[in-house]
């Protein structure tokens, strides 16, 4: 997260207007469904119109799964291996219409924003990425020592929804150093004991670490692709480095965060 910081740049010089109608809260730290994933496969999602107050999103839906672990949780391992999967994957989703082509989505904005897709996507499964704390802070203390210029509300020149992800999670932008050791433990306690209160007793959601043995198979498993006797692991890949990885690896599968659809680059109407 993000493996290429221009991937989450406004555009504004190309005279697309993008709307981040979303409340800012003050810094949170926040932070079934037995059907099948398949590649392409077409499935009604009735929605509830209470659900989704002030979208318009379309009848018909790819059933998802949706990545709601914080940033250097993997999230480039889980894209890359879905993607040979044969999945449609957005690593980062900045408008509806990613969201509606993908898949699978992981990153920003799904870790911050997880309770608003499970209703605006009541078919989708949910997978909580774990990672030992110890050798995540030195991750994510890389991670915001070059993204932090770039996630100022006024001058930064990430996306909005991406600032808003931050700010909420880690409150960038409300402290003085979400860098801090303490803080970031108790912004991913926060997220984790979140994420599970939420998900409690639900056969939708699944807690894994891309570090474990056989990992990617029991993934695989819960999303309909495998047996539960795959042992497949996943690939280890942005390991201790900031680097394009997921910009580098080609694939045609790919969706773009910023992707344009009927309604151009707008994203949903929701609040946090």
């Amino acid at each position: 997260m993000p493996d290429n910081a221009t991937i989450a740049t406004l555009p504004d010089s190309q005279g697309h207007n993008y709307r981040a109608d979303v409340q800012i809260n003050q810094p949170q730290c926040d932070s079934t469904k037995p059907n099948d994933i398949r590649p392409n496969a077409i499935k009604p999602s009735a929605i509830e119109p209470s659900a989704v107050k002030h979208e318009s999103v379309v009848a018909e839906q790819k059933q998802k799964v949706i990545f709601i672990g914080l940033p250097r949780t993997g999230t480039t391992s889980v894209s890359v291996a879905l993607l040979e999967q044969g999945l449609k994957v957005a690593h980062m989703a900045f408008t509806k219409e990613a969201f509606m082509q993908a898949d699978a989505i992981s990153d920003a904005p799904c870790f911050s924003d997880f309770k608003q897709l499970d209703e605006l996507f009541p078919e989708a499964k949910f997978v909580y990425l774990d990672r030992e704390l110890d050798s995540w802070v030195p991750s994510m203390q890389m991670l915001l020592s070059r993204m932090l210029p770039h996630l100022d509300a006024k001058t930064g020149r990430f996306h909005p929804i991406m600032k808003r992800s931050f700010r909420h999670s880690f409150g960038v932008g409300l402290i003085e150093n979400p860098q801090d050791e303490q803080h970031l433990i108790d912004c991913y306690q926060r997220h984790k004991q979140s994420v599970f209160d939420y998900f409690a007793g639900r056969h939708d959601f699944l807690s894994i670490d891309v570090s474990r043995q056989g990992a990617l198979g029991q993934l695989l498993t819960f999303m309909g692709l495998a047996s539960a006797a795959n042992q497949q692991n996943f690939p280890k890949l942005n390991v201790g480095r900031n680097v394009a990885s997921w910009d580098e690896y080609k694939h045609p599968n790919k969706i773009s965060a910023n992707a344009s659809g009927p309604e151009k680059r707008k994203f949903f109407d929701y609040k946090l």
